[in-house]
């Protein structure tokens, strides 16, 4: 047997097992598994004592991200460099639109620049208000391989839906294969605890945690499932930030609700100590960081099985814009750099230090991410047919995080100082490797969209 390239003598890990494995790929594809020595190929790659993986899907992120007055500041070319780097080769993008936009032309506009990048994208669409002319663009979306749908319940004014715009689009999404991903605040709890704390002269960034309830993520969390078992319609909830949240969905998926929960990375890692350091602003995010309590009994739910996904929620944006509204929480830009330390940081803290079995971090960060946006088979894991978008880990290498040594476009990581185990030292994209001994091996832009595959038909 032969073909392009063979990666020989690593361990391969898939979401359901792991063992030695040489992995074969011909035409930028895995053609086989096959045990160690039994292939030949053109080009070699010694993956002794190391793990190889399928490249992480981050289902979440951010690029070129505008809210209110701020936009962050990577292109497409910007923040899949930082993923790869990292061992991710599929982001899921969002686009959003801005009020009086159209979903379907801010969603065809996004794609465009799914080739400036270093690594292949997906695409999430958003829905925010309704109108008639909702369900044709809704069809014509997921004709063209965009199948999932961003929905907020805060931030009103801006890009909150209404309880009957979420019925309305998880409805006919329903009838057409797709499924609403849903930002979970209720945004009157936060509006009523924001006022009263700005009255108090306390909304700064240093109070971060405290304007942005729990009990305002779990009562929205409790409506939403309540709308998608009202019309029987799929819900993926993004950034959950604690473990009762997910366990309301845990509760409604025993009952036959299918509803999903993602965690990100500086959930399940940062706590709200972090907002009585010297830098606060630089960690408000949405959801914000919880209490170390919450932090720890959230991270239990990857070992039990009730958290789906780990995403980044990746929002680059840099300290200067940090800063702007460091004593007002509510004109501040939400969210943390993050596509390119979400591996490194998980793989470390739970994988090393906790002892989560690596084929569950490759179901939390690949596979089951590939699932849920309809990209698996091709994307999110090593079996013969699927893209050879490939991670090869050193899971002893010892490291410290520090902006300066990131590739992300911004000035600062959340992680800065970090002590870590293991890193991906060669990823390959298409068959192709990116980047070989952390360094990048190839600059040259060959990104794809990919169409995501209609829900229920080889999506979660």
């Amino acid at each position: 047997m032969s073909g392009d390239l063979l990666i020989t003598g690593g361990t391969v890990v898939e979401a359901g097992w792991s063992g030695p494995a040489d992995v074969l790929i011909s035409d930028g594809r895995v053609s086989a598994l096959v045990e160690t020595g039994t292939a030949t190929a053109a080009t070699t790659i010694d993956a002794s004592g190391r793990l190889v993986m399928p490249g992480g899907v981050d289902p979440h992120c951010h690029v070129g991200f505008t809210s209110g007055e701020f936009t962050s500041l990577d292109d497409y070319r910007e923040c899949t460099t930082a993923a790869v780097y990292g061992g991710t080769t599929t982001i899921v993008d969002f686009a959003i639109p801005r009020p009086g936009e159209n979903p379907a032309d801010v969603a065809y506009a996004q794609r465009e620049k799914a080739s400036q990048g270093l690594c292949d994208s997906a695409l999430h669409g958003c829905v925010v208000e309704w109108d008639d002319t909702v369900p044709d663009q809704l069809a014509a979306l997921i004709g063209d391989g965009i199948t999932t749908f961003k929905m907020f319940t805060t931030y009103r004014g801006e890009t909150m839906a209404s309880e009957d715009t979420v019925l309305r689009t998880m409805k006919t999404l329903a009838g057409l294969g797709g499924m609403v991903v849903i930002h979970c605040e209720a945004d009157h709890i936060i509006g009523d605890t924001q006022r009263s704390r700005a009255a108090a002269g306390r909304i700064g960034a240093t109070d971060m945690a405290a304007t942005r309830p729990a009990l305002a993520e779990t009562a929205s969390v409790a409506e939403v499932l309540a709308i998608a078992e009202s019309v029987d319609a799929p819900v993926y909830f993004v950034h959950q930030s604690t473990a009762e949240a997910v366990e309301l969905v845990a509760a409604a998926r025993r009952r036959g609700v299918r509803a999903y929960t993602e965690a990100v990375a500086h959930h399940l890692v940062l706590d709200d100590s972090r907002y009585a350091g010297d830098h606060p602003e630089r960690f408000v995010c949405c959801p914000p960081l919880r209490s170390a309590g919450q932090v720890e009994a959230l991270g239990r739910h990857l070992f039990t099985g009730e958290i789906t996904t780990i995403g980044s929620d990746h929002c680059c944006y840099d300290t200067a814009q940090k800063e702007i509204h460091r004593e007002d929480v509510r004109a501040m830009p939400n969210g943390l750099p993050g596509v390119e330390t979400r591996l490194p940081v998980i793989f470390s803290e739970y994988v090393v230090r906790r002892g989560l079995p690596v084929s569950r971090f490759v179901e939390l960060t690949s596979a089951a991410p590939a699932r849920a946006n309809g990209l698996y088979p091709r994307k999110g894991t090593l079996l013969p047919g699927a893209d050879a978008d490939i991670a090869i880990w050193n899971p002893e290498a010892t490291w410290q995080v520090t902006a300066s040594g990131l590739h992300m476009a911004t000035d600062y990581t959340p992680y800065e100082g970090m002590r870590l185990t293991g890193r991906p030292e060669t990823v390959l994209v298409n068959g192709r490797p990116v980047v070989e001994d952390n360094a990048l091996a190839d600059p040259t832009p060959r990104g794809r969209h990919i169409r995501a595959v209609p829900f229920g038909r080889g999506g979660a």
